[in-house]
């Protein structure tokens, strides 16, 4: 009797200090390595969370490859055309290469999309034009005043920004700067800003050569607006071309051969009905690229990735079966290009989502 009172004692005492062990447990560290060789399950937890952010973060992204060269990058800030849009603004392309930052066009908007990028319009003092049409070019006030002239912890031009375009390009900057002489005058005098602008007017070559970057211009096709340009920038072993706006273009075919990146413009009309008997609507079509011809330019210069920007689209854009019609021609990599999507060039390609 004696016995079994003595083991009930003990095992009534072992209960009451498992007991107490439990509760005062809640309010002990936990140490940052776990017995038995095994991780903190704490720790393990934090690494599923970055894990999931990752594997979430890369569900926006369209991989080509796995290595990119983030020295050269390039960012569609407005794949739309002279119509209005929230969705596209007018054209405009960054390319970040090099050290440098290029642009290319400065379409409605472009310096909106800049700054979404937290790029200050201070921060681009190169610009280069591929036709004098007003939504490649009406961003231009913008970009120069305010770039200068805005304080913006990012940085402010400090210099002349430097234009490059077609004949023609030095009297649209000066008309444009003489047409804000108040508003430029009191700037430069009071604030101290330097607002000016310096202009190359370019023919077919290399026209910007430095820091291992080089950007040749090429003669394109497009109608009455004599001359337009394309632009391939050159930059350790890797290309991209812009094709400016163009109809079919073997001057084009010749010199983005081999590219990395090719990005085309593109238009689709409707066809039937009484607009279609419209002589402006006609010389849309006739001034710009059917996905069909732009299919034909990608067969023949095989670039690694094709990319649509300027999307003049009179039907809705599913409606124009872009993809679908290009394929008839061309069966590589196309991509529908979208405000401040971005690719990312190296031996392979990334493609960043907006």
């Amino acid at each position: 009797m004696k016995k079994q009172l003595v083991f009930l004692t003990i095992c009534l005492l072992f209960l009451i200090g498992l007991i107490a062990g439990c509760s005062g447990g809640t309010n002990q560290s936990v140490s940052s390595e776990s017995p038995l060789g095994t991780e903190n399950p704490l720790k393990a937890s934090a690494k599923t969370k970055e894990t999931n952010d990752e594997e979430a973060s890369s569900m926006g992204e369209n991989d080509i490859d796995e290595e990119s060269n983030e020295d050269f990058k390039v960012t569609l800030l407005g794949t739309g055309s002279p119509l209005l849009s929230m969705e596209r603004f007018s054209n405009s392309t960054l390319v970040e290469v090099g050290g440098e930052k290029l642009l290319f066009d400065v379409g409605r908007g472009s310096t909106l999309r800049l700054n979404a990028m937290n790029v200050s319009p201070g921060m681009i003092d190169k610009l280069f034009v591929t036709h004098l049409h007003h939504d490649h070019t009406m961003g231009f006030d913008d970009l120069l005043i305010t770039g200068a002239a805005v304080p913006d912890p990012r940085g402010n031009r400090e210099n002349a920004l430097q234009v490059w375009g077609p004949k023609g390009t030095e009297d649209w900057v000066n008309n444009t700067i003489l047409s804000y002489k108040a508003d430029i005058d009191v700037r430069n005098k009071v604030e101290g800003a330097t607002i000016e602008a310096t202009v190359n007017e370019i023919e077919e070559g290399v026209v910007y050569e430095d820091n291992g970057v080089e950007v040749i211009a090429f003669k394109v096709d497009h109608g009455p607006m004599e001359p337009a340009f394309g632009y391939r920038i050159n930059y350790n072993g890797h290309s991209v071309v812009i094709s400016g706006d163009t109809t079919f273009s073997e001057n084009l075919i010749k010199h983005a051969r081999g590219t990395d990146l090719l990005i085309h413009e593109v238009v689709v009309v409707k066809r039937e009905g009484e607009d279609y008997k419209s002589e402006a609507i006609k010389n849309i079509e006739a001034y710009h690229t059917t996905p069909e011809q732009a299919g034909e330019v990608f067969k023949q210069t095989q670039p690694k990735l094709a990319a649509y920007t300027h999307l003049a689209l009179l039907v809705s854009e599913e409606d124009a079966k872009l993809v679908e019609r290009t394929k008839k021609n061309f069966d590589g990599e196309i991509v529908v290009g979208k405000d401040l999507m971005a690719f990312e060039i190296g031996d392979e390609i990334k493609i960043i989502e907006p």
